[in-house]
């Protein structure tokens, strides 16, 4: 069973023959499909790919991926669950990897406004596949949307600020990605400031670390967690708050739009799974497992 089932709705789905059902369900009656030729040259040359993906809640569902043998008989490889991203993430151009043990695909991203290389599970591999056989990469112009699910997450009072506070944060926010973009350039004087700021922060924290709580200090936060690189520890302001319901099971999932490290993405989790009461303003800790859908220009796949 997938560890982030239950992020869906399927925290007691624990039975490998119910688990078989549902995947076949998922086949029969899928809601999208998604059919191409893998032409790229050393792996698996001209198999026929297949993708089917069932909702279970609004925006929640599972896809099942394999392929067809000549005989047109699909034969599935992985599953796994998603949550349909609302909005655009960020704009940042995206490269794609294959994953060495199975057909699909983790997507990077360098956004400025993190600091980090964003690592994801990509959900749309169909298109990138197809544009892949077409030579058509790399695109320009495309854009990114995440989401994550959560198995393990806690709400968080925010910290109070006024008005002042806020508009120094922006300011604070803007000149940082301005010194990150230059330094990017090879700025040696936007790196030696960098540099400075980063200690002058240590320093500061250091000595506020022994009165005050950390979350009174971290506002917002996005840290790579465990080994697998597309899981993420993350803290951010809730934005958004709805609740769906599994079809199936009938379990209640909330589906939080979050802002963390200014970028804005949707993520789920089970109601047994939060601990506290959700409203806008206040903040998510958690850690989450994060898929992304590259928006690829409507010209550039025909």
């Amino acid at each position: 069973m997938h560890k982030f089932m239950r992020a869906i709705g399927f925290s007691h789905f624990e039975s490998r023959q119910k688990l078989q059902e549902l995947l076949t369900d998922v086949v029969m009656n899928s809601e999208r499909r998604a059919i191409t030729m893998n032409t790229v040259h050393g792996y698996r040359e001209n198999m026929l790919l297949g993708e089917f993906c069932k909702n279970f809640a609004d925006g929640l569902g599972i896809a099942v991926c394999g392929e067809f043998d000549d005989d047109e008989k699909f034969t599935y490889e992985y599953y796994y669950p998603y949550l349909d991203g609302s909005g655009i993430t960020s704009c940042e151009d995206v490269s794609v990897e294959r994953h060495a043990d199975k057909d699909s695909y983790a997507g990077v991203c360098d956004d400025i406004k993190v600091g980090i290389s964003l690592i994801f599970y990509l959900k749309n591999k169909i298109p990138y596949v197809k544009a892949q056989a077409a030579d058509k990469l790399p695109i320009r112009g495309t854009t990114l949307t995440l989401s994550a699910l959560s198995v393990s997450g806690s709400v968080l009072l925010p910290i109070q600020k006024d008005e002042g506070q806020i508009e120094r944060v922006k300011q604070a926010s803007v000149t940082r990605n301005n010194l990150l973009a230059a330094a990017r350039k090879g700025d040696e004087d936007a790196i030696e400031t960098l540099t400075l700021e980063d200690m002058d922060m240590y320093t500061t924290i250091s000595k506020r670390i022994l009165k005050e709580d950390v979350f009174s200090l971290v506002d917002t936060c996005f840290m790579p967690y465990g080994v697998e690189c597309d899981q993420y520890s993350v803290l951010g302001e809730i934005m958004g708050i709805r609740m769906v319901k599994n079809k199936i099971t009938d379990e209640k999932i909330y589906i939080l739009t979050i802002c963390c490290n200014e970028l804005t993405f949707d993520v789920s989790i089970n109601i047994i799974d939060l601990f506290g009461e959700p409203q806008v303003g206040r903040r998510f800790k958690g850690v989450i497992w994060l898929q992304g859908h590259i928006n690829f220009p409507e010209d550039a796949l025909l």
